[in-house]
């Protein structure tokens, strides 16, 4: 069975938290200014049609 040599520090997993964390903050910004975009009805970074045949 696989067990890690050594402990891992608290200042390398405060590390990984934080930008696992940071990653999160930034998709959030981007999908919130995407719906407001959206709501706005001026999207410019994507194609969206309203009216689709499906």
């Amino acid at each position: 069975m696989a067990v890690p040599k050594k402990r891992t520090s608290k200042a390398k997993r405060n590390s990984r938290k934080a930008n696992w964390k940071r990653k999160a903050y930034f998709e959030a910004q981007k999908s919130f200014s995407l719906a407001k975009s959206m709501l706005r009805g001026k999207p410019t970074s994507f194609i969206y049609n309203i009216y689709s045949d499906e």
